[in-house]
């Protein structure tokens, strides 16, 4: 993947500031990318954008093709005619540094429900076409998508392994005699999920009219929950009844003595094969539509993967089991005439997943926070580091650099002090200007170590199910002081970020 020099800044779109309990697609997404342009920062990166379930975890979606409609804004819908004043009054009082899921989700199906009902009752002619267009563009996902959601709404939310048998297997005379009794509920869901895509497509539009570019994540595997399993359970390690035969994780490592047990279902690879892997090309096809760089998670999956029997409670009973190696990434390279794929390859790596990363020229990541444990040689110091790769102070999964710092060995904290020639005492942006000052193709931040925020600000600790991606940036967060001290790092090391070509693409102030 050639580039130039880039930086950027990981700060998933929940967590932007905003009235309505959550970070969305509204004036403060246009405002950060404001921030961006004018700081001169090229790159913005997020998480996985799909419908969240169990535990709001961005890596946990009902589908791999659908998008979230937390993330839709009340005021773009006001703008389309859809909501009025009125629909907002009684707004709860929302905490502004934080998600209250349960809070948000409720206030924003409400509306969203508002949205609908005034588009039956007499919608825009220019809106009903567009929505028209998007149904049939995406109807080899949205209407498996939207059924499936509609039945779930009908059994509690209950996985799909749950419903009724009918229902479970998919039986043709079930399913139609489903839609015909709930043919508002489905058309609901499609519903949202255009006004998801619109408001997402007029974002990006505004960022890559100003040369702001995102890097978007597909994890590898996807969630059993979900329609993908559901509608394509010939694909997946599943039996007639719908149970999971074998699941994902990791095994036993420096980190866990008994492993991680993520419990996705695991692919049939030889059956994706046989189909020329057609529901993945899909799916990055799909991705690179919404985003221009896709970091793939879990990409030592692809060389070799760590299959759990389903039913275990650790992940420390399993095997090794090969992925689809080269044939895979040829047939998607066929397919779509490039990879601009980010290689997520941090945890225990073998020689094989190096070399299918480097066959295909596809960058890896570097964490910086990572480098203190060992020496002068560790790879994550950015002296190491290679120009075919991305580089990071931290990522999502980590604590924060200051939280990091706080609560590491002192061994560590006094190699990363010699390392930096720095007493500690700004630690997040020392970090920052040693990553940016490398080799490194990329390089990012999350907006935590931006803010210089400690482990209160950290997004997710891996392993534990609750809790997590509640983090939200201040309102008043984003200041002149800090577009100075961005812009001047981005001179230093010479990743400052094209301007805007025109007039059209100047940033809205």
């Amino acid at each position: 993947m050639n580039y130039k020099r880039a930086s950027g800044i990981l700060l998933h779109p929940t967590s932007l500031p905003g009235p309505d309990g959550i970070g969305d697609f509204g004036p403060e997404a246009y405002r950060w990318i404001d921030f961006l342009v004018q700081s001169r920062t090229g790159l913005w990166q997020m998480l996985p954008l799909g419908p969240t379930g169990y535990g709001d975890s961005p890596y946990q979606c009902f589908s791999a093709f659908a998008g979230n409609p937390l993330l839709i804004n009340p005021a773009r819908l006001m703008e389309d005619g859809l909501l009025t004043k009125r629909d907002l009054a009684g707004r709860p009082e929302f905490a502004a540094e934080e998600v209250d899921y349960a809070a948000a989700i409720q206030w924003k199906s409400t509306l969203l429900d508002r949205a609908f009902k005034h588009f039956h009752n007499g919608a825009d002619v220019d809106l009903e076409q567009a929505f028209a267009e998007f149904k049939a563009k995406n109807e080899d996902w949205l209407e498996n998508f939207s059924l499936y959601m509609a039945i779930k709404a009908t059994q509690k939310m209950m996985a799909w392994n749950q419903w009724p048998v009918k229902l479970r297997k998919r039986e043709p005379q079930a399913l139609q005699a489903f839609r015909e009794a709930n043919a508002e509920a489905i058309e609901r869901v499609k519903f949202q999920q255009f006004l998801f895509f619109r408001q997402w497509e007029a974002l990006r539009t505004y960022a890559n009219q100003r040369n702001i570019y995102i890097i978007g994540d597909i994890p590898i595997f996807i969630a059993f929950d979900s329609a993908d399993v559901w509608a394509n359970p010939g694909l997946f390690y599943v039996d007639e009844e719908g149970q999971p035969i074998v699941v994902a994780g990791v095994p036993p490592d420096y980190f866990s003595a008994t492993g991680q047990l993520w419990g996705n279902p695991l692919y049939r690879w030889e059956v994706h094969k046989a189909e020329g892997y057609q529901w993945w090309i899909r799916r990055i096809r799909s991705a690179l539509q919404i985003f221009d760089f896709l970091r793939l998670d879990h990409f030592r999956g692809f060389a070799g993967y760590w299959e759990i029997p389903a039913g275990m409670p650790t992940a420390e009973v399993g095997r090794w089991a090969p992925g689809p190696g080269a044939d895979f990434f040829e047939a998607i390279l066929r397919a779509l005439g490039s990879l601009p794929i980010i290689a997520e390859d941090l945890g225990e790596i073998t020689p094989d997943v190096i070399e299918l990363r480097d066959r295909f020229e596809l960058p890896g990541m570097k964490i910086f926070q990572f480098a203190f444990s060992t020496d002068a040689d560790d790879p994550f110091l950015p002296h190491n580091y290679v120009p075919n790769c991305v580089a990071y102070t931290g990522t999502h999964d980590n604590d924060t650099a200051l939280g990091w710092y706080r609560s590491a060995p002192e061994s560590e904290r006094d190699f990363c002090r010699r390392y930096l020639a720095r007493s500690g005492e700004d630690i997040s942006w020392d970090m920052i200007r040693a990553v940016w000052s490398s080799v490194a193709g990329m390089a990012l931040a999350p907006m935590q170590d931006v803010l210089s925020l400690g482990n209160e600000a950290r997004m997710n600790y891996p392993g534990d199910p609750s809790g997590n991606w509640n983090w939200r940036m201040a309102p008043w967060a984003l200041n002149d002081g800090l577009c100075a001290r961005l812009l001047e790092t981005n001179t230093l090391y010479s990743r400052l970020n094209d301007p805007p070509d025109s007039p059209d693409g100047q940033a809205a102030g």
